[in-house]
């Protein structure tokens, strides 16, 4: 009774100067927080804004046909884009057409089948072969994947399946297929990491589950694991498609840097990526030249955009139809 008396004979008992600073704290925090989330739109805005900025003289001159033409001629002036499009978009969809089963295996194996020994040391080592330069993975596949590629299974793929065109013509070496398999041994340690972790994250009671009603292992990672964590394992690969959409040092080493759409795979090809660092310190500041490069590098934005606005519409209406 005393103390509820002397807090209601008190009327400033809430007015003490800590809990106001606690608030201007709370206040000062608060701010500090929506300026960081508003700062990833903002750089954002600001980056569309220099590249298209910047790519309005090319923008001006060549319009939409800058995508449908293929003649790329820095002298004349003259500049289509459509086999670095072609080039940047058959290599990452080549790259991931052995990347997914082989990741996917991989971390379906150490979640569910591998001995406890050897998960953390595989798991370690995948991590490490994600933070390599992408530069020390270019100069591997000069000196170690090409020579064997062009020596042996360039020439196999030609004895036995030379009858498809994108195995026929000469083999050079440096070509779009070498550049799709470089990719895919630099995507797979990001997309075996995050598929690893989303399939470590299903409960589980559905292995259990699965388990219960008589399922073997196998069964239970088809039916019911694999399924569950569908969403993340989109996102995984989506994750895997950004990064070889956008890389440029191994691509450029790897790819021929020949700016020609051919049918064969043994040919040499050019990406968005790689004609940037080929050529921009060479277009003088302000030139035709230097737009048409900053109009590519708008492209390849576009692009990066699109596939993962793409993935993430994927990702809403799979959850939405599972109910997920």
């Amino acid at each position: 009774m005393d103390t509820a008396s002397g807090s209601a004979s008190n009327p400033h008992a809430s007015d003490d100067p800590s809990l106001a600073h606690s608030a201007w704290g709370d206040r000062i925090f608060r701010a500090l927080l929506v300026l960081a989330a508003l700062t990833a739109p903002a750089l954002l805005v600001a980056l569309l804004w220099q590249l298209i900025h910047g790519a309005a003289p090319a923008i001006d001159a060549f319009g939409f046909s800058f995508i449908t033409d293929s003649v790329w001629n820095p002298v004349a002036e003259k500049f289509g884009a459509l086999p670095l499009v072609f080039g940047t978009l058959l290599t990452s969809f080549l790259a991931l057409l052995p990347a997914v089963p082989l990741s996917l295996g991989v971390a379906i194996y150490l979640t569910e089948f591998a001995p406890e020994i050897i998960r953390s040391p595989v798991a370690m080592v995948i991590e490490l072969l994600a933070a390599i330069p992408s530069v020390v993975y270019g100069l591997w596949g000069i000196f170690v994947l090409i020579p064997i590629l062009k020596a042996s299974v360039y020439p196999f793929l030609q004895a036995h399946l030379g009858f498809l065109p994108i195995f026929q013509g000469p083999i050079y070496g440096p070509s779009i297929l070498s550049a799709s398999l470089i990719l895919t041994i630099m995507v797979m340690p990001f997309i075996m990491s995050v598929a690893r972790e989303v399939l470590l994250a299903v409960p589980g009671a559905q292995r259990e589950a699965a388990m219960a009603l008589g399922a073997t292992r196998w069964e239970a990672v088809t039916t019911a694991i694999v399924p569950y964590a569908r969403s993340g394992i989109i996102g995984a690969v989506i994750l895997g498609l950004g990064r070889a959409i956008g890389e440029t040092m191994a691509v450029t080493m790897l790819i021929g840097n020949r700016n020609d759409i051919s049918a064969s795979l043994f040919a040499p090809g050019y990406s968005m990526a790689a004609v940037i660092a080929n050529e921009f310190n060479e277009a003088g500041f302000g030139s035709l030249h230097s737009a048409a490069l900053t109009y590519v590098a708008l492209l390849l934005f576009a692009v990066t955009v699109l596939v993962n606005g793409g993935a993430r519409l994927l990702i809403w209406r799979m959850n939405r139809g599972s109910g997920q």
